[in-house]
């Protein structure tokens, strides 16, 4: 599988940092859902999700080490 080369021009950052703040307000919103949620399947589900959007934010940071949780 080829992997396309990562974009780091000054639009992909601002895109990229517009992005990673996106995930930070998702994962916080699915934290609430799991603390209201009972069924363990869909916590399982959430689970994963945060997982993947956390590899996702771990994806951004190493392309542009300078976005932290502050941006």
């Amino acid at each position: 599988m080829n992997e396309k080369a990562d974009d780091r021009s000054d639009d992909s950052k601002k895109n990229h940092i517009k992005y990673y703040k996106s995930l930070n307000k998702t994962i916080e919103n699915i934290q609430k859902e799991k603390l209201e949620e009972t069924e363990p399947k869909i916590i399982k589900h959430l689970n994963s999700r945060i997982e993947a959007m956390n590899l996702d934010k771990k994806r951004i940071e190493d392309m542009f080490p300078e976005i932290n949780e502050n941006n």
